[in-house]
């Protein structure tokens, strides 16, 4: 069974960017094993003279690097993703490169009735910075608006037209896995790439081999 790591683009205690990624781990555990991961706990982003990364962010790195595909959930806050979830992007392209290559789909909810159109395509674009280049789910938006109202008592998506999308959605992303697995050519380039940008921060007196 594929390994998929959903990363909850919130720190909130209540958040339904969570609770949607909780009812796609329940719903879909016939087809795959979804391990969610929270971006709470994370510092904030920012060089340091040593370039030391959190122990967090280097077993986020671990995970992603041995999932099949990521799902990210994004709230929207001021048309953009939130501080947090940018930080936590940024300190996984900070000498580690679990993304590049990557399967990603976008998924998103909020209160309003836009269901995070404007987070999720700022989203796309960090995804596909030189510094990330992960493969993104083309033409793959699940947007869910309202979500204050959108579950039931049970956790479940109540209405049934955005069960049937996201059913579609997970379905072509299922097999989007595995055709990127396919992009042989792209994959030994880039993986030259993300060994020249590669650093051993773990190693005290290691030679830096890449600058950010």
């Amino acid at each position: 069974m594929k390994k998929i790591v959903a990363i909850v683009g919130s720190n909130a205690d209540r958040s339904t960017n969570r609770q949607l990624l909780e009812y796609m781990q329940q719903r879909y555990k016939g087809e795959a094993e979804i391990d969610l991961m929270e971006v709470d706990g994370l510092p904030i982003f920012q060089k340091t003279r040593g370039m030391v990364i959190p122990d967090q962010a280097k077993e986020m790195a671990a995970k992603i690097d041995a999932a099949a595909g990521v799902i990210i959930a994004t709230p929207e806050w001021d048309h953009s993703i939130p501080a947090i979830l940018s930080s936590a992007l940024a300190w996984l392209s900070y000498g580690i490169h679990p993304l590049m290559d990557k399967p990603v789909m976008i998924t998103g909810a909020s209160f309003g009735n836009l269901g995070t159109s404007r987070a999720q395509a700022q989203l796309r674009q960090i995804l596909d910075s030189p510094e990330i280049e992960a493969r993104i789910m083309p033409s793959s938006e699940f947007l869910l608006g309202h979500s204050l109202n959108a579950f039931d008592q049970n956790g479940d998506l109540l209405d049934e037209s955005q069960n049937e999308r996201l059913d579609a959605l997970f379905e072509d992303f299922m097999t989007f896995t595995d055709v990127t697995g396919k992009l042989k050519h792209t994959y030994a380039d880039d993986e030259r790439r993300k060994n020249e940008m590669h650093v051993d921060y773990g190693v005290e007196g290691t030679e830096r081999q890449a600058e950010h």
